[in-house]
């Protein structure tokens, strides 16, 4: 694994601190572009545990997902909410999904959402 980038940490720690979850990026990751906008972990998590509890062949995992006990160390992982995978001229799923990224795995990123427009 590569050293996370610096400026990308700091961006994410911004987030988790919950002085922001404005920010919309688009990042490289092992060949995909995702583009979507950040959030924080615990709300990342809650958010995903409320899926799988309506699922009915998935509820079993929705506890995996609860709250967890984060130090002050920095993080390792961005949290994409309503995020898209790029492909092509659309964007997988159409309304957005729930991602988690490795920081050290991302190759390139901009700050901003990717979005194509028909003509």
């Amino acid at each position: 694994m590569s050293k996370p980038d610096e400026l990308l940490v700091d961006i994410a720690a911004t987030v988790e601190s919950g002085r922001s979850n404005q920010m919309s990026l688009t990042v490289v990751t092992g060949g995909a572009v995702l583009t979507g906008r950040l959030a924080p972990e615990a709300l990342w998590r809650q958010r995903v545990s409320e899926v799988l509890t309506d699922s009915a062949r998935l509820g079993e995992f929705s506890g995996v997902f609860g709250p967890t006990e984060h130090g002050k160390e920095p993080p390792t992982h961005l949290h994409f909410h309503l995020a898209r995978i790029l492909q092509g001229t659309v964007g997988i799923p159409e309304t957005g999904g729930m991602y988690r990224v490795a920081i050290a795995d991302v190759s390139a990123w901009t700050v901003g959402d990717v979005s194509y427009i028909d003509n």
